[in-house]
């Protein structure tokens, strides 16, 4: 037969549309022609293709004239992930192999020279779309790759380690038993383990109200900006925010999952635990958000059901800050480029830090600040009211003195603040279906229940502070998850006047 059809699948963004490799030999000029919109490193599966066939002791129609299409043409293929059905194709074509019995199965897995199978990222976001297609099929990945596409319950994943294991497969006689060797298995779906625990709470001595804000934070699903001087403990604080976190649910942990081994960074030993990006300040605006072509998640999609920390916040480039307002609102990020447009979740919890002023003891009781008030409002100034607008709680972190930190006791443990958080967000959910940072307009009257005296008492704070309306309703939203955390189904004035208190106006920028 000179024509065979071998099934495999690209990826945009999150998603892997099917694409049929088509591979057709004919008489002629020897040449090896490979059409279908292919980057560079997809036409380079030329050379590759020729080599690990050669050496692994299979024939390569050399005399022939090799047309292979990858289906559809309009749709932009990367990576070596088209390696193995290429080379499947070109032997079933040449009658190596049965083309028959490739119906029904998925191919996908960059080879080396000699044949081996080496792993492609986007793994878990090719099973996710094999679970949702009408007809079942079967996908055939490098071992690797396999054991995370495995993850995805409701799939039949199958795992080889050299281009051999899987041609014995589909011989035109059946390989019996005695070609099932290590090279070639089948994956199951296997029970999550248990996330492993990260840094403890009760590490931080002190700093009751930075804590506070961090279990309202990790309750209502809120935005948290801490302020102090240098080593007063604010990144501390920060890596033990995600373990107060309550556990992901199945579908989001393979959605969290699935992006990271996009990006190539997803190990198994990360499944179930929210994730917690830290990016350097010289990051750029594409590295914060994605971009590139074709378009590859950014820092806010890998923090993506886990939490994104901004050390020295003021100091990234204004261009990389400003692009975070439209995420924070919507929790996804539309990357638009002219020959494809990608959109990636980003439903993270930013936790930001930074220092008072330029040397960083603005108001410290331990050390004279240097700066004169211009600078320090020159250095505050580089984070735009709309940005600090939409980040819900605002919290100093001050210096402990020495004999403090020395003889204060442990704090409460992690896991103890996580129950009540899980708690808190239960409640929520039960009555309106998402955490209460992703309340919007008509949602927040209807499952506010603020009493008389805590609306009269938010009207008047917001006049003299002169809040704008999203301040006011950030504040609301904070107030209600106090209210939760609390158990009380009322919003008080004790609610309020306590969510006031976060939303604190840095000197030199506008309400």
């Amino acid at each position: 037969m000179s024509l065979a059809l071998v099934q495999s699948r690209a990826l945009m963004g999150l998603q892997a549309p099917a694409v049929t490799v088509e591979v057709h030999l004919a008489n002629g000029l020897p040449s090896f022609t490979l059409v279908g919109l292919a980057e560079i490193e997809v036409k380079e599966a030329r050379e590759r293709v020729r080599s690990a066939l050669q050496n692994a002791g299979l024939e390569f129609p050399s005399n022939k004239k090799i047309t292979v299409n990858l289906a559809p043409a309009d749709l932009p293929k990367d990576s070596g992930r088209f390696d193995l059905p290429i080379a499947l194709g070109l032997l079933a074509a040449s009658g190596q192999i049965d083309a028959a019995r490739l119906a029904g199965w998925e191919f996908a897995g960059e080879l080396s020279l000699s044949g081996q199978l080496r792993p492609v990222r986007g793994a878990l976001a090719t099973a996710l779309a094999l679970r949702a297609q009408e007809q079942p099929a079967r996908m055939v990945l490098p071992l690797g790759s396999a054991e995370e596409a495995a993850l995805v319950p409701g799939t039949e994943i199958y795992g080889a380690r050299h281009l051999l294991d899987v041609v014995r497969q589909f011989l035109p006689v059946d390989p019996g038993p005695d070609t099932q060797a290590d090279g070639w298995q089948r994956l199951q779906s296997t029970p999550p383990p248990m996330p492993a625990s990260g840094p403890d709470l009760a590490d931080v001595k002190g700093q009751t109200a930075p804590k506070r804000a961090l279990e309202i934070a990790a309750a209502g699903g809120h935005g948290l900006l801490l302020v102090g001087p240098p080593g007063s403990g604010k990144s501390m604080l920060a890596q033990r925010f995600a373990g107060l976190l309550p556990p992901m649910d199945v579908e989001q942990a393979l959605e969290s999952a699935a992006i990271a081994s996009l990006a190539g960074r997803f190990t198994p030993a990360q499944w179930m635990q929210r994730a917690t990006a830290s990016p350097h300040h010289t990051s750029s605006a594409v590295a914060l958000v994605g971009g590139g072509s074709p378009p590859r998640p950014g820092e806010i999609s890998l923090a993506h059901e886990g939490v994104l920390y901004l050390d020295e916040f003021p100091e990234f480039a204004r261009s990389a800050l400003e692009a975070l307002r439209e995420p924070l609102e919507t929790g996804r990020i539309t990357i638009a480029r002219a020959a494809q447009r990608a959109e990636f979740p980003a439903r993270f919890q930013l936790i930001a830090a930074m220092n008072p002023c330029p040397c960083g003891f603005a108001g410290s009781t331990q050390r004279a600040c240097r700066c004169t008030p211009d600078q320090v409002a020159r250095y505050q100034g580089k984070l735009s009211g709309p940005l600090l607008d939409r980040i819900d709680l605002h919290v100093e972190v001050p210096a402990l003195p020495p004999q403090e930190l020395l003889h204060a006791p442990p704090g409460e443990a992690s896991h103890a603040v996580r129950a009540r958080v899980a708690a808190a967000r239960e409640r929520a959910l039960a009555r309106q279906g998402k955490p209460n940072h992703a309340l919007q307009g008509q949602e927040i009257d209807t499952h506010l229940a603020l009493q008389d005296a805590a609306a009269q008492f938010l009207q008047t704070a917001a006049t003299r502070l002169g809040w704008s309306a999203r301040s006011t309703h950030r504040a609301l939203k904070v107030a209600r998850t106090i209210a939760d955390l609390a158990g009380s189904d009322m919003v008080g004035t004790a609610h309020v006047a306590e969510a006031v208190q976060y939303r604190r106006v840095l000197r030199g920028t506008s309400p």
